[in-house]
């Protein structure tokens, strides 16, 4: 940034301006923390599938915690939607519906002004994934949902709260539409918690820097935009293209291919996906706010990811699709999947394009999915959801991470304790999977085994990928191994709902990652203890 940072009041000198942004993400992070420690799932408490942010009045994001990348890229559509409708001080607005600021139905967003001296200053929004929502089955993520009128209960942006009152028919309306209501209950006060300790917070910095605090959110974002164009402006311009596919949408198994051509101009990046094929018959549709939360990811990836995010990293980025097309679908399309596999995707093919500008930069493969499983009961008694790690993709410096979470998931997994105290099921194995990370000068991160025992009548669900395409090695890396779903050890496909019995085993193996540059330039000490460790990078599945 340059020296000063000039605003409407003066100037903010550098020293002050980052004490400012600090505690402004401070704020946004503690919000986090009141969720987290509030919430009764353990979707959310364990696993902390949520994210807090927040915004000026004008909807411009300020500062976020670092939270789950495909929530916090797509939040922006969400306030837009809120400010047409006129918020004021005391509401609460909820809103989880995709084609109206959301991005899948179980993903419910709360966003409530921020107005210490009854003026709208700005908004405090939090994300999270509710376990269920209602819809076709158990986890409201049903593989072979056809419309979103089968993946769960649909909320415009309307208020939960009104002028401080709890609108009490709303939330009446969605208890009687989900199968887990009392947790839904816990779950969504503490999404309020979290809100109303960002305006108590932000209350106290407006006490302690007055009108100079409105002038900070006009200057952390001109700093995060001027210091991404400068990034940008480093890379080398022209257009870059890339190709992948997905495996099926839950109604077919035809792949789907994902087109994009990235253009870099200056300080500018557009990100064009024509050609990418028509909205799909399956849930493996994303709106075009998911589409651009993956972009946003990769392009603070590619750049620097110390940037502090907020409004100003989007600025000089592009994003467009097709309408109508499966990163810009029209309703009623069915969704679910593709806030968390098509973003997956989007992400990879876009990194791949821009390993054409940058290759030291881009790092082979990873496992490209969030490895959905659900189990539930039909008669409302749990709703079990994870998504499960695999192998980071090898970069041309170091071997891929293993067992982590890639890509547009920042989630933890549910501890084995807390998982069988919370849910009828039993965990027979979790660990590593042997060899599946591609071979390389770097290896691939190796893909993660884990088996559980289903001890009541329930329904799985799983929505899945890479399970015949593997992740890629790039530079001659070989490819990191294919994921397997199995059901009392037989095969079931990458999208599929099996209702089982009492006392079944499910296992989810996930992929590896992608090998980088020519295994025979790997150092004979590190492929010892490779083989030593099972680390050795052959690509092939743990089950011979």
């Amino acid at each position: 940034m340059s020296d000063e940072s000039r605003t409407s009041d003066g100037v903010i000198d550098p020293v002050t301006l980052e004490i400012l942004r600090n505690q402004l993400e401070s704020v946004a992070t503690e919000m986090g923390h009141v969720l987290i420690r509030g919430a009764y799932s353990p979707n959310i408490k364990e696993r902390q599938d949520c994210s807090t942010a927040l915004f000026d009045a004008s909807g411009r994001m300020i500062a976020q915690a670092e939270h789950i990348p495909v929530h916090l890229g797509a939040m922006p559509d969400a306030v837009e939607v809120v400010l047409e409708k006129e918020p004021k001080p005391g509401d609460v607005f909820v809103v989880n519906d995709p084609f109206a600021g959301g991005t899948h139905l179980p993903d419910i967003t709360l966003v409530s002004p921020i107005a210490p001296d009854d003026e709208v200053i700005g908004f405090a929004v939090s994300r999270a994934h509710h376990a269920d929502v209602g819809g076709g089955s158990p986890g409201s993520m049903p593989p072979g949902a056809r419309e979103i009128y089968e993946e769960g209960l649909r909320l415009p942006a309307v208020r939960l709260v009104d002028g401080g009152e709890p609108n009490e028919a709303v939330h009446e309306l969605i208890r009687a539409n989900v199968r887990t209501p009392d947790e839904r209950k816990a779950d969504l006060r503490a999404q309020r918690a979290a809100n109303a300790r960002a305006e108590e917070r932000v209350g106290e910095l407006l006490d302690e820097h007055g009108a100079r605090l409105l002038d900070a959110f006009d200057a952390v974002i001109d700093y995060s935009r001027e210091r991404v164009e400068a990034e940008l402006t480093d890379l080398p311009n022209g257009t870059y293209r890339a190709h992948d596919v997905l495996e099926g949408d839950g109604v077919t198994d035809e792949d789907i291919p994902i087109e994009v051509a990235v253009t870099i101009d200056g300080a500018t990046i557009d990100v064009d996906f024509a050609g990418t094929a028509e909205q799909v018959a399956g849930n493996l549709n994303a709106p075009l706010s998911v589409a651009k939360s993956a972009v946003y990811f990769v392009v603070r990836a590619v750049t620097n990811p110390e940037i502090p995010p907020n409004h100003g990293c989007y600025e000089p980025v592009s994003v467009s699709a097709p309408e109508g097309s499966v990163l810009n679908p029209t309703p009623p399309a069915a969704v679910v999947g593709g806030n968390v596999e098509t973003s997956q995707r989007v992400m990879d093919v876009t990194l791949a394009a821009l390993a054409e500008a940058v290759p030291a930069e881009i790092p082979a493969g990873g496992q490209g999915t969030m490895n959905n499983l659900i189990i539930g009961d039909r008669r409302g008694e749990f709703t079990y959801y994870e998504t499960i790690g695999g192998g980071f993709g090898a970069r041309s410096d170091r071997d891929g991470m293993d067992g982590v979470q890639v890509g547009m998931t920042n989630t933890l997994n549910t501890p084995v304790e807390a998982l069988e105290t919370a849910y009828p099921l039993r965990v027979e194995r979790y660990g590593l999977r042997p060899d599946s990370g591609g071979d390389g000068r770097f290896r691939g991160g190796l893909g993660i085994e884990r088996t559980v025992t289903v001890e009541t009548d329930a329904t799985v669900s799983l929505i899945t990928e890479r399970r015949r395409t593997a992740p890629a090695g790039v530079d001659g890396g070989g490819d990191g191994a294919t994921g397997e779903n199995l059901v009392d050890g037989e095969p079931v496909p990458s999208k599929a709902s099996v209702d089982v019995e009492s006392g079944t085993t499910v296992s989810i193996l996930t992929p590896g990652g992608g090998g980088h540059g020519d295994p025979a330039e790997r150092d004979p000490t590190a492929r010892e203890r490779d083989r030593r460790d099972g680390k050795s990078g052959q690509g092939v599945s743990a089950r011979q």
